[in-house]
């Protein structure tokens, strides 16, 4: 089992820190490199996007602030899902339907790039298939029975069926919720594998990678993008910005549009085989907007998440929180032992769409996957690849997408995002 990482940036030991032994380590850049391409975040996109390059021969240096999994990459939920974070016909009244069915094909086609790209390089992610997403307000259901519907006539995925409330509760284990939908075309994974593994496939392909090598700035001029760091300077053509939730004002047209936002999860003891909680194994998101979000690990444990605001330094009070919310599902578990428990920041945007944007000239910026990054931001990796080899294309489709900045500042924004999550999950509960 792997020693406990204090993390400067995320609080709490993760059960998945606990489950993969030693991490890599990789070094500090110290002095000067001059490449094709620089990235600057060592979580899902920016593994993906220097993997990508340097396979095609690209020379790619990546500089992370921390450790790489120390984000939302490697202490997330795990649930690939399906489609964009909004529904297929959210986007389609909004965008048209062959704009919506460009982007969900888009997705379906990152799942089957998240399972190439583990088999190829021989990453083992723990994948465990199947989703429930199920309904905690009765007036809810008829939006998902007609969303079964309409995933397979109009776009052409028969993977889901709607649960009526008995087969929810079988497949759940508990009496909660009122229906739901069962998605046997996804699963989830173990974050931290993959972010490993994806780094190690980077740099057996010969992409430069250094760990605890923060960005102090970005400047493109002159044809150039150049990235500082306290010891030393990339010098490179084209620049990926993929810091998520965890930029630090590093560049302020993202900070304006990608907000970050507490997600905690905490880890119980193994529940045992004869435990009624899962007995499918599928992971499980709720339709509350403060959504609970949980699954059952390898080893039999429940892991359980769900977002809340956190005043700082109260870490300590994770435990607390999240028995709570297992206790109102699972009223039988109100005193399981939690063995870990953690938590980290996601990205969001306003419109819960990804944020893509040439931030200055030769620079571009990704993030605000706002849940829904397991499967889009590895996949955005690859698509930011091949940018650089010279199809923009794909990318564009989420470059085009509306993603407007928050209000208020960035001073405001926090106060704002206090009030509208404590709103919103005033609203979950009446």
């Amino acid at each position: 089992m792997a020693k406990p990482h204090h993390s400067p940036i995320s609080p709490g030991f993760s059960w998945y820190e606990a489950t993969v032994g030693e991490r890599p380590e990789y070094p500090v850049l110290a002095g000067d490199l001059s490449v094709d391409v620089a990235i600057v975040g060592g979580g899902f996109t920016g593994l993906s996007a220097a993997a990508h390059l340097a396979e095609r021969g690209v020379r790619t240096a990546l500089i992370e602030a921390h450790r790489f999994g120390d984000g939302a990459s490697g202490r997330n939920g795990g649930q690939i899902g399906t489609g964009q974070r909004a529904w297929a016909e959210e986007l389609e009244n909004e965008l048209g339907l062959a704009r919506a069915r460009a982007l969900f094909d888009l997705a379906e086609e990152a799942k089957a790039h998240l399972h190439d790209f583990t088999t190829r390089h021989g990453i083992e992610i723990d994948y465990r298939p199947g989703q429930l997403s199920v309904v905690h307000k009765k007036r809810y259901l008829d939006d998902y029975r007609r969303h079964v519907d309409i995933m397979r006539e109009r776009f052409g995925y028969p993977h889901l069926t709607f649960m009526e409330r008995s087969e929810t509760e079988e497949r759940l284990g508990s009496s909660l919720y009122f229906g739901g939908i069962r998605d046997a075309g996804t699963g989830h994974v173990h974050p931290l594998k993959l972010v490993i593994g994806t780094a190690r496939a980077a740099q057996k392909a010969g992409a430069q990678l250094y760990e605890n090598s923060p960005a102090k700035g970005i400047v493109s001029e002159g044809g150039e993008v150049r990235i500082a760091t306290a010891h030393g300077t990339i010098r490179a053509q084209k620049c990926l910005v993929a810091v998520n939730a965890y930029g630090n004002g590093l560049e302020p047209v993202s900070a304006a549009h990608v907000m970050p936002i507490g997600s905690f999860i905490g880890a119980t003891v193994p529940l045992g085989a004869d435990s009624p909680v899962l007995p499918g194994g599928e992971s499980v998101d709720d339709s509350r907007f403060v959504v609970r979000y949980f699954r059952r690990s390898a080893d039999g444990r429940l892991l359980f998440g769900g977002r809340e605001i956190y005043a700082p330094g109260e870490d300590k009070a994770i435990q607390t929180h999240i028995r709570r919310q297992i206790a109102e599902i699972y009223p039988a578990l109100k005193d399981v032992e939690i063995t870990h428990a953690w938590g980290g920041y996601v990205g969001i945007t306003m419109p819960r769409k990804p944020f893509v944007r040439e931030v200055m000239p030769n620079v571009i910026s990704v993030g605000g996957y706002s849940g829904h990054g397991v499967m889009l931001s590895n996949f955005v990796g690859r698509l930011y690849a091949e940018t650089v080899i010279g199809n923009r294309d794909r990318l564009k489709l989420f470059e085009d997408l509306k993603v407007p900045p928050f209000p208020g500042g960035r001073m405001m924004r926090p106060i704002l995002m206090f009030l509208a999550l404590n709103w919103y999950a005033l609203r979950d509960r009446i």
